[in-house]
């Protein structure tokens, strides 16, 4: 196609916080009136959460699946599975949402941030053995943008050290990295169906794993530790009711079978827009390691400051004129400089668990952060969905390529 496009006739994009951008239809409508004219909407007692959980396990190829309310509990529920000591570390990344960080402070523990890889925002088995000590407990990674992190490399070294691996995969359904899954590779693998994800009920989240002990652990803590089932049920330990419901599961179960194709079209999509926009000075297209099959959450762009005027904010202020809304930095700051950890505002004013943490773990330098600070400084995250058209590829690398031609610097 040869479109010609000026920023004051601007394309309207799909956008995933509507229709426009969504994959709802018929199915998820009859699904959800399946569930009200049953009159059960608690998973407790009815199929639909049971069912989308077995759909899950099935598609990802886990022996284990567990429904629960939103990512951040999926997450929560996965800490708590690995049943951390107070004061216990839990190796994370810097650059993640805050809801796959305070569940790690809720059960005591001290989150301890690795560094990542400039070019993905990743965190690397070198990052991570980094920040090792005889108090980790486990390793959390995310798969940033659905552009998986080198597993090979980080599961070789959990191996070497026996922890457990927790996979954040709320942005990397059906990613791959050398032929498995995420989500496989770890002890724990937690999705999440918020909004803007590749399936979505709004709020939503779930956990896989192949080990039975885990997963017990998981279905226990989204359910108040309460032994449905059992011979003599209790409420053996400490948990919140995490569950979702019914209603949320029906539509789950109507997104799941679209899944695959939600994935291909972004793929697809992704794929054009790097054609496009390879070879433009100052941008620097998603760098994928060759193992890895990323799903593209959203598509991050690295921007090179030094050559175009106002680097990453000033791109996208000028992409704003053409309608795009993309985001700078994509988080304004690390997760550590956040007044949580900065202030460490936990519990009423006792600061706990960080009254339980070695100097070096909450030691938030700069210098110890250079991959992560050279990251935000550069990237910028472009708004990406499954209902995108090979129009709306075009009109972003030509509103790209026209922006930064306006914006690069003159020698």
């Amino acid at each position: 196609m040869n479109m010609i496009f000026r920023p004051n006739q601007p394309l309207a994009l799909p956008s995933d916080q509507d229709a426009t951008g969504r994959t709802f239809d018929e199915a998820e409508i009859a699904l959800v009136a399946e569930v009200l004219r049953s009159g059960t909407l608690t998973v407790t007692k009815g199929r639909f959460g049971k069912s989308f959980e077995a759909e899950f396990a099935y598609t990802l190829g886990a022996n284990h699946a567990h429904f629960c309310s939103s990512g951040s509990a999926a997450v929560h529920c996965a800490i708590a599975a690995i049943n951390p000591n107070p004061g216990d570390e839990i190796i994370t990344t810097s650059i993640t949402d805050m809801g796959a960080l305070t569940p790690i402070l809720y059960q005591g523990a001290i989150p301890v941030f690795a560094d990542v890889d400039p070019h993905t925002g990743n965190v690397t088995a070198e990052t991570i053995a980094q920040r090792l000590s005889p108090r980790t407990k486990a390793i959390i990674v995310t798969h940033l943008f659905g552009n998986p992190c080198e597993m090979t490399e980080i599961h070789a070294l959990a191996q070497a050290h026996h922890l457990p691996i927790i996979e954040d995969c709320a942005q990397a359904f059906l990613a791959t990295h050398a032929n498995k899954p995420v989500g496989l590779w770890g002890d724990l693998g937690c999705f999440s169906l918020q909004q803007g994800k590749h399936i979505t009920t709004g709020e939503g989240g779930i956990v896989i794993s192949n080990n039975a002990a885990l997963a017990r652990h998981v279905y226990l803590f989204i359910n108040k530790a309460w032994g449905y089932g059992d011979p003599n049920p209790d409420h053996y330990f400490i948990a919140p009711n995490y569950r979702g419901s019914e209603l949320q599961a029906a539509v789950a179960l109507g997104q799941l079978p679209k899944l695959q194709g939600v994935v291909q079209a972004r793929q697809k999509r992704a794929a054009q827009l790097t054609e496009l926009l390879t070879g433009i000075d100052g941008i620097e297209t998603p760098k994928i390691d060759p193992r890895n099959s990323p799903v593209w959450w959203k598509y991050p762009l690295m921007v090179n400051p030094n050559h175009i005027e106002g680097g990453a904010v000033g791109l996208a202020k000028m992409l704003k004129e053409w309608g795009i809304a993309s985001a700078p930095r994509y988080i304004q700051k690390p997760a550590f400089r956040c007044q949580i950890f900065r202030e460490q505002k936990t519990f009423g004013d006792s600061r706990w668990p960080f009254t339980l943490a070695r100097p070096e773990a909450v030691d938030y330098s700069a210098e110890r952060f250079s991959g992560t600070f050279d990251y935000l400084e550069r990237v910028l995250v472009l708004p990406w969905n499954e209902r995108y058209t090979e129009e709306h590829v075009e009109y972003i690398a030509h509103a790209v390529r026209e922006c930064v031609n306006t914006l690069t610097k003159k020698s």
